[in-house]
């Protein structure tokens, strides 16, 4: 066994090397600067912290995330008996921590010291680091250098100078897990490391299975049935708000799901015990903005899910790199929509312009991504420039794409036309430019979905390329132009539309999925109620509700609880009744009931409906009402109507009496009593303007209340 093992074994348990670790040390040793690519998980931290062990001197490694150093530095004390053997440099320690840190290096006992960069560029960290003996300098996350990564900093490009002033002949080793070609590019001008070896490991996560889906109305019972699906397995929820976050964690936990929140906005205390718990396995699912997970190496997270459209690439597959480091199988689900990816860009454009030119076009990959119906891995591996290799990516079925292949069609055809007439040169084309003119050109009729299909088509396959210099531009490649001189066969696959999908099925509820039979069977059943009660139908409960009975089959008063328009006043009158002949109908007709996953909605609104009948019991103006809640008064309305159809009362009568005397208070009640129609607009036909609409939705919310609840 060499040297190198035996330190390696000495220092870190380990036998073996693994990716480039050794050749990168190797590389160091002999004096190079070093360029590191390697995903999450891959064993970056090994490049440096093996070298700063055993070279004379103290390494430098600059870090740009706080919680990412405390975790670094408490690994290698962890593997050491003396804790000076590491430190962090930053803003949160004291003067008198600082002292004690700079006597720890200055007496050769500290071997790796982190620093964050906005303290590195400090004079006074500069004149101390100035007067000891520096083995080498790493950047950490060196994608933040480029203003085309995810998560530029302004303070990375500051490095380089700051660095040439302490020592401009020290080594350098720059390391990060995302970065596409042009990030690349970036990072080796900005630091003038253009003699540096690259050391790229393979972007593929064979063991990943990538997913995503249309995000809808059903999407948080779709979530859980997938989280109870993956019963006792540790995952990670991302969410772009701190909004977001919480309310996602909140109605996990009321449907059974022990999860816990995570954001820059809680207290470091509870982010710190919140971080621990989901690391010791006593709580298996983490809600978090991307603020979670830097540095944090739990190999058995089983799943990732995005709730939210990620802003990049890049910071979608970082935060998916965290499922599955033990190379067990592992999920990654991204939930989409068009409206999510709208909202982001919307937050883009109050940024500076050249920020957010940047941020729209890294959104737009993501969208290309997610619509895609080519491999995701493949297309994933393209973007970071890995070729594909069917021979060694052994991905079958790994991805929803390719486990459910979309029809092909031969696009031979348009792409020789594309190319005869746009690509004759080597020159660059901007791609807005070229899908604008193939959408308006003389000779065609294809539209301008097709073509960015065809092109994104030809990316991943390499017949096309991004020209790095030239954002935005792509060019022909030598293999594409070779491509039309020996085949004539070029096959595509349309793009997935996942907001034609949620029309469908919003569509499919109101005409598949509605049970009819029972549907009359429930319809007869109200008749029956009301008329016993001398009361119209619609007054024991709302059409709406009796159609989510025909979805959801409740056979239980918790389950009866759940059913859209129901409150614990309908509970109690009526759920018996509905129930029996629910049951009666599964045990006839031998009915498979849904899976019983119920969603239970968060307390958010419960506690708007209570401030809402809190403030009607203290008879505040129902206009006062709708100017403190920012509400327009025909939404006001509405909530009054959803706590009233579900069986609460709520008094409004010193509200009507200032808008309808006792007569017309007298008349809506007769039409109401004998009305067999639910409609407003019934009520507006019969009394032909004599009222407006919002004075007759506010009197059969009295009547409702007077009469059923």
């Amino acid at each position: 066994m060499d040297n190198l093992k035996l330190s390696l074994k000495k220092y870190f348990g380990f036998n073996d090397f693994k990716n480039h670790q050794e050749s990168v040390i190797k590389n160091l040793l002999e004096g190079n600067d070093s360029f590191v690519i390697m995903p999450t998980g891959g064993g970056k931290s090994l490049c440096y912290q093996l070298p700063a062990l055993i070279m004379e001197g103290t390494t430098i490694v600059i870090s740009p995330l706080i919680a990412l150093m405390k975790n670094q530095v408490d690994l290698l004390r962890a593997n050491s008996p003396d804790n000076s053997i590491a430190h962090v440099l930053n803003s949160t320690l004291s003067k008198k921590q600082i002292l004690t840190v700079k006597e720890d290096v200055t007496s050769k006992k500290t071997k790796i010291l982190f620093v964050a960069p906005e303290t590195l560029s400090k004079n006074e960290t500069i004149e101390f680091l100035k007067s000891i003996k520096i083995s080498f300098l790493a950047i950490d996350e060196a994608h933040c250098i480029s203003e085309w990564g995810h998560d530029f900093r302004p303070e990375y490009r500051k490095i380089r100078d700051v660095i040439d002033e302490i020592d401009s002949n020290v080594k350098l080793m720059a390391l990060t897990a995302t970065a596409t070609p042009k990030v690349q590019d970036d990072i080796i001008k900005n630091l003038k490391i253009n003699n540096s070896k690259l050391f790229t490991s393979s972007f593929n996560r064979p063991n990943l299975f990538y997913e995503v889906r249309g995000k809808d109305d059903k999407t948080d019972l779709n979530l859980i049935k997938f989280i109870k699906s993956n019963l006792n397995q540790s995952g990670i929820i991302y969410c772009l708000s701190r909004k977001t976050v919480e309310n996602l964690s909140e109605l996990l936990n009321i449907n059974g799901i022990l999860s816990l929140p995570y954001h820059a906005g809680l207290e470091k205390k509870i982010r710190e015990e919140n971080q621990d718990k989901f690391l010791n396995d006593d709580c298996n699912i983490i809600v978090a903005t991307i603020a979670f997970g830097m540095g944090i190496d739990k190999p058995d997270v089983r799943f990732v899910i995005h709730y939210d459209v990620p802003k990049s690439i890049e910071g979608y597959y970082q935060e998916t790199g965290r499922a599955g480091r033990d190379g067990v199988l592992s999920h990654c689900l991204m939930y989409y929509s068009d409206e999510d990816a709208d909202k982001l860009e919307k937050l883009l454009s109050q940024k500076k312009s050249s920020e957010r030119e940047i941020g729209v076009m890294l959104l737009k990959e993501v969208k290309n991504f997610a619509k895609s119906s080519i491999s995701r891995r493949k297309y994933l591996l393209s973007y970071f420039g890995e070729k594909y290799n069917p021979n060694i990516h052994n991905d079958q079925d790994m991805d929803d794409n390719s486990k459910n292949p979309k029809q092909k069609i031969n696009a031979f055809k348009e792409l020789r036309f594309l190319v005869n007439n746009f690509f004759k040169s080597d020159k660059k084309i901007l791609l807005k430019e070229l899908i604008s003119n193939l959408t308006s050109y003389k000779e065609n009729e294809t539209n301008s979905d097709f073509w960015k299909t065809l092109i994104t088509h030809c990316i991943v396959d390499n017949i096309f390329k991004r020209d790095i210099n030239n954002i935005g531009s792509i060019k022909i490649t030598d293999y594409g132009r070779g491509y039309l001189d020996t085949i004539n066969k070029y096959e595509i696959s349309t793009d997935n539309d996942f907001n034609v999908e949620k029309k469908s099925k919003q569509a499919n509820v109101k005409s598949g999925v509605v049970d009819n039979e029972l549907m009359n069977k429930l319809m007869l059943l109200r008749k029956d109620i009301a008329k016993k009660n001398s009361l119209p139908p619609y007054a024991i409960l709302q059409e709406f509700s009796l159609e989510d009975m025909t979805y959801k089959y409740p056979t239980s008063i918790e389950e009866f609880k759940n059913i859209n328009g129901v409150g614990e006043g309908k509970v109690k009158k009526f759920a018996n009744y509905f129930i029996k002949l629910i049951q009666e109908y599964i045990d006839e007709n031998k009915i498979h009931k849904p899976d019983g996953i119920i969603l239970r909605t968060s307390g958010e609104k419960s506690s708007k409906k209570l401030s809402l009948i809190q403030n009607i019991d203290k008879k505040i103006s129902l206009d006062e009402i709708s100017d403190s809640r920012g509400i327009p008064f025909n939404e006001l309305i509405s909530e009054l109507e959803s706590i009233v159809f579900s069986g609460t009362k709520i008094d409004i009568d010193y509200y009507l009496e200032e808008i309808l005397d006792d007569d017309q208070q007298e008349e809506l009640k007769e039409y109401f009593l004998e009305s067999q129609s639910e409609h407003i607009k019934d009520a507006m036909i019969e009394f032909n303007g004599d009222y407006d609409e919002e004075e007759l939705r506010l009197y059969r919310i009295k009547f409702i209340n007077d009469a059923s609840n």
